[in-house]
């Protein structure tokens, strides 16, 4: 079951990605329906509560498990996906590349399953650096525009930065002695490498939660299309980093210094990003900065010890933060805009949509007795028991969120200007209507957002810190609901009554919040040009030292071969040119010997033979008495040696 879980959406996903132009007919039905069967599976895990595991490197496995925690989460990714999957086969229309979209979908949800269920730092690694890539590819998904294509190498780039965390954390484990790699072990890490581990999962969960100082990247995400918006930005890739601090709150615990550590970075970010949103005039870049204003309050729950708290505000914002993208989504396809002061109206002009983003907003407000209210309140009370610096900066952060919900509703619900049309068309043509399967997952997901309160009632909430294995979370008090009550209201109230009807011209102030306090520019300034000049200063240092010294190496050898080649033709080569001529001189006297002494030996011995030959011819007479004359003669001669020898 738990394979089936996270192969699902993998296999189909990767399958359709691939399809290319082939799947884009089928593309849409068979996302829909992956989505719906991944859906079928989560709810069957939830119940059933599978572990797996299956060996992986020496010593370690990859394990997955569905328990108190995961069973929350695997169901609301499962359930936006089909949600957001099913809004986009309207969305997406007859895009020539919606194979591709929805196979990069389904394979992001699955990484993320395999995310939210791993048990061991491995897999978690591997899963989130799946979820990294295809987030990059869905955000530059309209590649062919440069600033799309620009705002995802920002995105990627930046919590690829943070995701190096996950590398020191897996080996300062192995260090530490855990050499299994488990998650549930990794607070028992040895010291100082346990400092080591909670440092690297810390920076990690951050930059994917588009925390302070990584918030920027998110701004620039906003580029994708609103269904990648509504699953990534809502319940699943920034919500990855807070579930992770939540899931590991006992490492937090264990170093003392991580979990208040991470309690003032979530604080910090719920108000100074909820600053940043009432100063957009950017739907989608408003919905962006809320988002991390949101999580900070699942990261302040995290560092504070409020797993449950923080559960309770990770499913209510998933469910309405989702519906307000897709609620953007259809604004921005129906009217070609997305800026606020053109979208004047919006919810009248298109009644559905206006009431499925009245009821998200009105839930992002914190409004009583919405499922964000009560979810805030959770994490509120969980911070004023450890902090009261905390409790009161969550408690402006939150009527900071009322603010800039009453902004983005008042410019929507306003009566339509005389010429509405002349603020439309800024992003692209928009089509006029809403698409026939924008409403239905609209509906169910703002319904959601608005009755999942639920969770902070006394019975459904002490069933859910049961469930996260934090019986003894603290409750907020009558008081405690008062107060947040009072001040989300009045914080309403004078957003609704003091919003302007003509958008002024931007202040200092203004234009730092409205930039993402100017963080990218920050960041460039800090790391990204130091370590450019260092990449320049090292390249500079490798041409003029490592490959000088090549190449000067190689100058030496070419001398050396050149001196050598001289004395090769010089000494060697003449030397044999000397020893050539010596032999063509004892040659050429050799020839005059031969010619002068030889030869005439030769003659004179032919001379000889044939005076010799003359003289033995004279004897030949024919007549036989004289040669009978001759042997007596010879016969003669030879007693006269014999008697003369002897």
């Amino acid at each position: 079951m738990l394979w089936l879980l996270v192969g699902l959406p993998l296999g189909a996903g990767a399958l359709l990605a691939l399809a290319g132009s082939r799947g884009n007919r089928s593309a849409p039905a068979a996302g829909v329906a992956v989505a719906v069967a991944t859906l079928g599976a989560a709810v069957a895990a939830a119940v059933a509560r599978p572990s797996a595991s299956a060996p992986l490197f020496a010593g370690v496995r990859a394990g997955l498990a569905v328990d108190g925690l995961s069973a929350v989460m695997v169901l609301v990714v499962a359930a936006v996906t089909a949600a957001v999957l099913t809004f986009a086969v309207g969305e997406l229309g007859r895009d020539e590349n919606r194979s591709r979209f929805f196979g990069l979908m389904l394979v992001f949800a699955g990484a993320m399953l395999v995310t939210v269920t791993a048990t061991t730092l491995p897999l978690l690694l591997m899963a989130w650096e799946i979820m990294g890539a295809t987030s990059w590819a869905l955000i530059g998904y309209r590649w062919r525009q440069p600033r799309r294509a620009r705002a995802a190498d920002v995105a990627f780039l930046t919590t690829r930065t943070a995701d190096l965390g996950l590398y020191l954390a897996a080996g300062a484990a192995l260090a530490g002695g855990i050499g299994t790699l488990d998650l549930g072990a990794l607070p028992d890490a040895a010291s100082p490498w346990l400092h080591l581990v909670t440092a690297g999962i810390v920076t990690a969960a951050l930059g994917k939660s588009a925390q302070l100082p990584f918030s920027f990247w998110l701004s620039r995400a906003m580029e994708g299309p609103s269904p990648v918006s509504a699953l990534l930005h809502s319940a699943t890739m920034v919500a990855a980093g807070a579930y992770l601090v939540l899931r590991l709150h006992p490492l937090l615990a264990a170093t003392g210094w991580a979990g208040p550590l991470v309690a003032w970075t979530g604080a910090l970010t719920a108000l100074a990003l909820g600053v940043v949103a009432v100063a957009q005039q950017d739907l989608k870049q408003l919905l962006a900065a809320s988002t991390s204003s949101q999580i900070g309050f699942m990261v302040l729950a995290a560092g504070s010890g409020g797993v449950a708290a923080g559960t309770t505000q990770l499913v209510a914002h998933a469910a309405t933060k989702s519906g307000l993208f897709l609620a953007a989504g259809a604004w921005l396809a129906a009217l070609g805009t997305k800026s606020l002061p053109a979208l004047r109206g919006a919810a009248r002009r298109h009644r559905l949509v206006g009431i499925a983003f009245t009821a998200g907003a009105l839930t992002l407000a914190g409004l009583p007795p919405l499922s964000l209210w009560a979810a805030k309140d959770e994490v509120l009370a969980v911070a004023r028991a450890e902090s009261a610096a905390w409790y009161a900066v969550g408690l402006a952060a939150a009527a900071v969120a009322a603010v800039y919900s009453a902004k983005a509703l008042w410019f929507v619900t306003r009566p339509l200007p005389e010429d509405p049309e002349a603020g439309y068309d800024t992003e692209r043509r928009g089509t006029r209507r809403v698409a026939r399967t924008a409403p239905a997952p609209l509906l169910a997901l703002t319904g959601a957002a608005a009755v999942l309160g639920v969770l902070a009632l006394p019975g459904p909430a002490s069933w859910l810190k049961h469930l996260a294995g934090a019986p003894g979370e603290p409750s907020p008090k009558p008081w405690e609901l008062g107060l947040s009550t009072g001040v989300v209201l009045a914080a309403a109230a004078l957003a609704w009554w003091g919003a302007p009807h003509s958008v002024p011209a931007p202040r200092a102030a203004v234009r730092w919040a409205q930039d993402w306090l100017h963080l990218e520019r920050v960041a460039d300034a800090v790391l990204v040009r130091p370590v450019l000049r260092l990449a320049r200063a090292l390249a500079a240092f490798d041409d003029r030292v490592v490959d000088g010294a090549v190449r000067q190496t190689a100058r030496g050898g070419l001398a050396l071969a050149r001196l050598a080649g001289r004395a090769d033709d010089r000494v060697v080569d003449g030397a044999v040119r000397r020893t050539a001529r010596g032999g063509l001189v004892l040659a050429r006297l050799a020839g005059r010997v031969d010619d002068g002494a030889v030869d005439g030996a030769v003659r004179a011995l032919v001379s000889g033979a044939r005076a010799l030959g003359r003289l033995a011819r004279r004897p030949q007479t024919g007549l036989l008495h004289q040669y009978y004359a001759q042997a007596a003669v010879g016969f003669a001669v030879l007693v006269l040696i014999l008697l003369l020898v002897r």
